[in-house]
């Protein structure tokens, strides 16, 4: 683990003339005007990507459901797993969007045609797959939502 942090300290201090010596040319070097080295994101950064940006994923999701009149919950389990998927396939921030879409899209898909729908819950066994969304009725009701659109209770 020592020889790694030395290896990311070694990143730091590279200069143009280090990017020449390891074989870039200097004329494409001297387009550079800064050179910077970036640390991967851990979980809990990204974590912080999809909760705290004024416009972050969970945010956006949220709108999405508001606009159906319906409230949507992501528990911090679900974050967690979602930020866990992203590193294990080494997408980054990048791929937090698309995990998410492949989580929510058959409930966002289903959820016009469902009636009294008051709340939709994500947690850690939704985004693995192992079950549906949790959809809470205004009537109190706990359920999964159904492959094809209806309901389980």
């Amino acid at each position: 683990i020592e020889d790694e942090a030395n290896d990311l300290k070694i990143f730091h201090d590279v200069e143009p003339e280090d990017l020449v010596k390891y074989g870039l040319i200097p004329e494409f070097v001297g387009r550079l005007p800064v050179v910077a080295t970036l640390n991967s994101l851990d979980e809990a950064a990204l974590v912080a990507i999809l909760r705290e940006p004024k416009n972050a994923l969970t945010k956006q999701y949220h709108k999405l459901f508001e606009m159906e009149d319906v409230e949507l919950e992501f528990r911090d389990d679900a974050l967690s797993e979602v930020a866990r998927l992203a590193m294990e396939r080494k997408t980054g921030a990048r791929g937090l969007r698309t995990i998410l879409e492949n989580v929510l899209l058959d409930t966002m898909y289903d959820l016009p045609t469902m009636e009294n729908v008051a709340k939709v819950v994500v947690d850690a066994s939704v985004v693995t797959g192992e079950t549906e969304p949790y959809v809470i009725y205004e009537s109190n009701q706990d359920t999964r939502v159904a492959a094809g659109g209806g309901a389980e209770q």
